[in-house]
């Protein structure tokens, strides 16, 4: 058995999100479930903790406010997992316990994997509607176990008890909902400029190779058999990418043919071309459009779904996610 490491608490620290929870970095459980555990502020955090350490969102969204459980319901299942591990930093779903001190206070710890992550509750102090509980939390350091203290609030809601703070900061799931669907837009338009410029390459290795671009970009995909490559699969990109739509996003592909002297073969190898890239349902995947050419510019904005062109401005560098 071991406490939770410094690298765990480190790898989440560049997360806001997680920087709210890095107190809670180790959670545990136990206290009686129902109204009567709800009406104490350590019982109701102990509760809210045991099913962190389950991983039981069902039970996890009853210790949350009104607002806060209807958004966590609202969450894709990847999303309430990852802010339910937040509360204990365990990747698995663990077996919580408590146990009190002699002075009466709850200690909870959540074992998971042969890893043991543990909170020693302190003082509840009470104001009205609000209450807040000091807590510490073991670090295994490399010399000697360090301690972390987190300060967490709770409000009183409907005749229970449910969780406000963490920190200095609020649990507000409503406005991380936000977070995340603006991180996941980010991903998404980084993951179609990606894409575009891997379609880029393909086709600048495929003129090369045979000496014409191809009519379109199923040519650049695998053969589903052991044929070998040829101008039909080049198998220069991924089939799902040479289908024209991957990552939320739709790709067109247009040849701009060259103008000037010498015959056709001396064009075909001269000729450009562009790419498209559009989100496939706007605002899911992705809002903005990209518009990428043969000289690897990179233009578009947020067009609702609209096609971008060479007329869009250009986009100095490629989005990150």
């Amino acid at each position: 058995m071991k406490f939770l490491p410094r690298s765990w608490f480190k790898r989440y620290a560049p997360l806001a999100v997680a920087a709210a929870l890095l107190g809670p970095l180790a959670a545990p459980r136990l206290f009686a479930q129902g109204t009567g555990a709800k009406a104490d502020p350590a019982a109701a955090l102990a509760d809210a903790l045991s099913a962190a350490c389950r991983q039981d969102e069902v039970a996890f969204a009853g210790h949350l406010t009104a607002d806060n459980a209807a958004a966590f319901r609202g969450l894709p299942t990847p999303q309430r997992t990852a802010l339910i591990k937040r509360f204990v930093l365990l990747e698995d779903p663990g077996k919580p316990l408590l146990t009190t001190t002699l002075d009466g206070h709850p200690v909870m710890r959540c074992e998971a994997a042969g890893v043991l992550s543990e909170m020693r509750f302190g003082a509840t102090e009470a104001r009205d509607n609000l209450a807040f509980i000091r807590v510490e939390v073991p670090q295994a350091g490399q010399s000697r176990q360090e301690v972390q203290n987190v300060r967490f609030g709770l409000v009183r809601e409907g005749g229970e008890w449910k969780l406000l703070s963490v920190g200095m900061l609020l649990l507000d799931i409503p406005a991380l909902q936000r977070e995340w669907e603006q991180t996941d837009l980010a991903s998404g338009e980084a993951e179609a400029v990606a894409a575009l410029r891997k379609i880029s390459s393909a086709l600048t290795s495929y003129q090369t190779a045979f000496g014409n671009l191809p009519e379109d970009l199923d040519q650049l995909g695998a053969p589903s058999d052991n044929s070998g490559f040829s101008p039909d699969k080049a198998g220069l990109i991924d089939n799902p990418l040479a289908s024209g739509e991957s990552g939320g996003y739709r790709f067109r592909y247009t040849i701009a043919p060259a103008n000037g002297p010498g015959d056709d073969s001396d064009r075909d190898k001269a000729a450009g071309f562009s790419l498209a890239a559009t989100p496939a349902e706007y605002g899911k995947g992705g809002k903005r459009s990209f518009y990428l050419d043969s000289g690897g510019v990179l233009r578009g904005g947020d067009k609702h779904g609209v096609v971008a062109t060479l007329d869009d401005p250009e986009i100095g560098a490629d989005p990150q996610p």
